[in-house]
């Protein structure tokens, strides 16, 4: 398990490009056979990426987390970002299917992944934050997720955000995820950035265009940095950022929060002209 510690909101000021990387971005978590997974201090999320190919893949605890097993203290959603594939926990096997949603709640104790086939695997992509409740796993398929259409095309910015894990939704202690789809044409996230000092939140990006990025902003409105984001890459957020993008193209990207309250629009949008 690899450990990333963010900047604070004073020396991110100072950094170089790379610097930046390594303080923010998540690379290559997805990879064929194994299970990536890095422990972070934006309200101590996980995030992961599992690619099941011939074998099954188990996810188990870590020093890191100073647990027995994964879910002693701690609940996850997984989306799926490829081909069909399973989730077995605690005996209980679901089927997720491309862009589906599976929550596994605090207490779940064996925890495993597999592919349909290996020649097409699934990319399963986590995100856990620490539990204090009890939540029953509950898989969701897309169709019955919450679809929100937001935005316009004369702003760039038509989208449809779909919910799995949410007030209205799948039940969980404080994560909250789904994905936002960008229609054609539109390539802004969202606009204004906005910032939530009440939550944390991770954005990965997939289903980008051929040889397309990303550029995910950071920072204070005042003092702005841009990181280029590529296919499945992960951007952490920390509560005193900012965060917005914009892409070459439409493009997809999970996001998942997780604070003191699981409100979708608890959001403190900035004034585009105070950017810098």
């Amino acid at each position: 398990m690899k450990i990333i510690r963010t900047a604070d909101e004073q020396s991110y000021r100072r950094m170089t490009t790379e610097e930046l990387r390594r303080r923010f971005l998540v690379e290559d978590l997805f990879q064929t056979g194994r299970a990536e997974l890095v422990y972070t201090d934006v309200d101590r999320a996980i995030v992961g990426g599992i690619v099941p190919s011939d074998k099954t893949l188990i996810l188990q605890g870590g020093r890191e987390m100073a647990c027995n097993y994964f879910c002693e203290r701690r609940e996850m959603g997984v989306i799926n970002l490829g081909a069909a594939g399973t989730a077995i926990v605690d005996g209980v096997v679901f089927r997720i299917a491309p862009r589906e949603c599976l929550y596994i709640g605090r207490g779940s104790r064996e925890i495993s992944f597999a592919s349909d086939s290996s020649a097409k695997p699934a990319f399963f992509y986590l995100v856990s934050y620490p539990a204090h409740a009890n939540h029953p796993t509950t898989n969701m398929p897309f169709e019955k997720a919450n679809h929100i259409e937001l935005g316009s095309p004369k702003e760039a910015n038509r989208r449809t955000i779909h919910q799995y894990i949410h007030l209205n939704g799948v039940r969980s202690c404080q994560l909250v995820m789904g994905f936002t789809e960008l229609q054609e044409g539109s390539v802004w996230n969202t606009y204004p950035p906005h910032t939530h000092d009440r939550r944390t939140e991770v954005y990965c990006y997939f289903d980008l265009p051929p040889a397309g990025c990303v550029l995910h902003l950071l920072g204070s409105p005042e003092e702005t940095r841009h990181i280029v984001m590529r296919e499945k890459q992960v951007v952490l957020s920390p509560a005193w950022s900012l965060h917005s993008g914009v892409g070459t193209g439409s493009y997809k990207f999970v996001w998942a929060m997780g604070g003191e309250n699981q409100a979708f629009d608890d959001m403190d949008p900035v004034d585009t002209t105070r950017l810098k």
